[in-house]
């Protein structure tokens, strides 16, 4: 087919609109040629191709604007996200149930459809919540089940804890066992009555 381009304008409002396009941009894979020139507000980018290969990249290009636009400008008071890009941005990655946990325990907004999540942290905090919950995973993971996970990690991030500690405290409440066979900590308790305990015993001592 005959090659062909199409040059389009992006508006950006700031800097870090720019950096947050240009990131989804480069990891875009395309068989059509695409260009950009940065300029204050804008960002004019050239797409060279045949007619459907110029359509598929117009129509990922507005994809990344719209994706952008969701998790750095609130709508209602919220944002809005893909999980992959959480993860991706803060080069970490939890389970949903946990990340979801810790935003209810911060007492921010949430509506979660599966796919993507509505909520009152901007993409700066969601970021930095999503790095601290994967530095509790990392130290942890090995020594303890899914189930005790979910809820030593969003209570240790959202009350600002040591998450070792957090799960010494529900072994000293009642509500999990270190099992020395397995060399994991393990729930005794179901996973909403421990969590409520264990909150129950930290406000207990504020």
């Amino acid at each position: 087919m005959k090659a062909g381009k199409r040059v389009i304008v992006i508006h950006v409002r700031d800097d870090v609109e720019k950096e947050e396009f240009m990131k989804e941009l480069q990891r875009l894979n395309l068989p059509a040629f695409i260009y950009v020139h940065g300029k204050l507000n804008s960002l004019k980018i050239n797409i060279q191709g045949t007619k459907d290969e110029i359509r598929e990249a117009v129509k990922k290009v507005n994809e990344i604007q719209k994706r952008v636009h969701a998790r750095l400008y609130s709508r209602g008071g919220l944002y809005e996200y893909s999980l992959e890009d959480i993860f991706r941005g803060s080069q970490t990655t939890v389970s949903a149930q946990i990340l979801l946990k810790t935003l209810e325990l911060l007492g921010a907004k949430v509506l979660f459809d599966g796919d993507k999540l509505r909520t009152s942290l901007s993409w700066e905090e969601i970021l930095e919540l999503s790095g601290k919950l994967g530095e509790a995973l990392s130290r942890i993971s090995l020594q303890t089940t899914k189930q005790i996970r979910e809820v030593a990690i969003p209570v240790a991030v959202a009350y600002g804890l040591d998450v070792e500690d957090v799960l010494e405290r529900l072994v000293e409440i009642g509500a999990a066992e270190f099992k020395e066979d397995k060399f994991k900590y393990e729930l005794v308790k179901n996973k909403e009555q421990a969590l409520e305990e264990l909150i129950k015993t930290l406000e207990g001592e504020e």
